[in-house]
């Protein structure tokens, strides 16, 4: 069915234009499916009984958000739900077309109604685009049911799209492609007639090479292939040379489940410990290249910034999290600034291991069976008994003291001579391990070698020092210590 431009009727020639349109059109636009189970991917939202598949087959009114990253089946899916319903197309994409043009397409739609009973799907690509005065131009429309409006978004609607037309829309959402998906959209249209038609075929290292290069993305992927295949005789195999001209990428050797993948994290997550950012920043772009999750080097970031940062600069953490938010809302190719940024960041902070070594000693000693029990002064005292069994009695109240520390037992008496957390001397952990150092003091857990048994006041033997007035380093404090 031909796209109608706004306001316009079909005509006998509509059915002749769409041929010619349809021999110079791209490969992914010829490859498009003309029914749901021709989707490839998607299937939440095009199996039996799905929302999408039931207004489909029943022929309903409807107006949806079609949310996810470019090349995931979005027009797509608008294109077969007006094939399938027999219902006109009109598109519009937000970046040029206005208030005038969404009008302009709106009256048309009623005429056709009026005129023939026709409905229209009115497709609108990237309506976040769109700003507040042009989305409630739909609403009148989309209230009346004058058209089935579909939008098409890779923001977060919930951000972009205003309340009242989100609050009429059915909202689906588009994940990426799998790679068996994007093989499959590969394969058809090397086969199918409306593609390449079996005139090329594709070596699978080329093919693997070509999935890399698409990220999850049918369109690229398609555009990529038809560029390779341009020129070729009959018969002839498009090999990581051809694909590698065409698109002028070169080939990352790298298997994301072999050595490859395993070698390479390891030497980027070594560089970053080894402080070196310009190496851990060839591995990044390596990676990323390659076609490597991001979710996954950001997940090792996280890691990292506790394991080999930890307390040297605790702003580590904070930034590797901020770094794996930027991968799920912003998405490559953006997100790979953020991860750079993290990775710089991560590279030139001071280090220490101190973090990960104390948890892991606690827990060894745990495994061990040094887990005594709880002492009696900071059992729960909150239920009715507790005080006939002696719980929360000589709890002291560590807000009640001048330094914020209560000088009491803590620790079960089996571990109450351990310790876990040994601070280094770099960056922020100088101050911490001051700190540290103090509170030990007052909590009579100054001396490693004391007995379990031996009380706050037995094992501390004299006045402890006072802690500073600010009770702890401040952040703007911490960075004096940070590179």
């Amino acid at each position: 069915m031909a796209r109608a431009e706004p306001g316009q009727r079909e005509s006998l020639f509509d059915a002749p234009a769409e041929l010619a349109a349809q021999a110079v059109a791209p490969l992914a636009v010829r490859m498009r499916p003309r029914t749901l189970d021709e989707v490839v991917g998607q299937q939440h939202l095009t199996r039996g009984g799905s929302p999408l598949r039931k207004i489909t087959e029943h022929d309903a009114a409807l107006s949806a958000l079609l949310w996810g990253p470019p090349g995931t089946g979005k027009t797509t899916l608008a294109y077969v739900i007006s094939q399938v319903t027999r219902r006109r197309f009109v598109e519009l994409s937000a970046v040029s077309a206005g208030v005038k043009d969404v009008r302009a397409a709106i009256d048309g739609a009623r005429r056709e109604l009026g005129m023939s009973g026709t409905q229209t799907i009115l497709f609108i690509d990237e309506v976040h685009r769109f700003n507040k005065a042009q989305q409630d131009a739909l609403l009148p429309a989309v209230e009346n049911r004058w058209v089935s409006f579909i939008g098409a978004t890779t923001e977060n609607p919930f951000h972009s799209v205003v309340s009242p037309l989100l609050s009429r829309s059915l909202l689906l959402t588009l994940p990426p492609l799998a790679d068996g998906d994007m093989a499959a959209v590969i394969d058809r249209a090397l086969t199918d007639e409306r593609g390449l038609g079996g005139s090329v075929t594709l070596d699978p290292a080329a093919r693997e090479h070509l999935l890399r290069l698409a990220g999850g993305d049918a369109r690229r992927a398609l555009t990529y292939l038809e560029a390779a295949a341009l020129g070729l005789p009959r018969g002839a195999e498009i090999d990581v040379d051809i694909l590698e001209r065409a698109v002028d990428r070169a080939a990352v050797r790298y298997d994301r489940d072999g050595d490859q993948h395993y070698d390479v994290i390891s030497a980027f997550i070594k560089s970053i410990r080894g402080s070196d950012a310009d190496a851990a920043l060839h591995y990044l772009a390596r990676m990323i290249e390659a076609g490597e999750d991001p979710r996954f080097i950001a997940r090792r970031l996280i890691v990292h910034a506790s394991e080999d940062v930890g307390m040297a600069d605790p702003s580590a953490l904070q930034v590797a999290v901020a770094a794996a938010q930027a991968v799920e809302f912003v998405g490559l190719p953006e997100a790979r600034i953020n991860l750079a940024q993290a990775v710089i960041h991560l590279s030139l902070a001071p280090k220490s291991n101190a973090v990960i070594r104390a948890i892991s000693t606690a827990a060894r000693d745990v495994r061990a069976g040094l887990a005594g029990p709880v002492p009696a002064h900071l059992r729960d005292d909150s239920y009715r008994g507790a005080a006939r069994l002696g719980h929360g009695r000589g709890y002291q109240y560590p807000h009640d003291f001048a330094d914020g520390v209560a000088p009491q037992a803590y620790a079960p008496d089996t571990v109450a001579a351990r310790r876990y957390y040994q601070p280094s001397g770099h960056g922020a952990e100088a101050r911490y391990a001051e700190r540290s150092e103090r509170i030990r003091a007052i909590l009579g857990r100054d001396t490693p070698e004391a007995p379990a048994q031996a009380g706050p006041a037995a094992r501390a033997g004299r006045a402890p020092p006072a802690l500073p007035r600010d009770h702890g380093a401040s952040s703007a404090q911490a960075s004096e210590n940070t590179p």
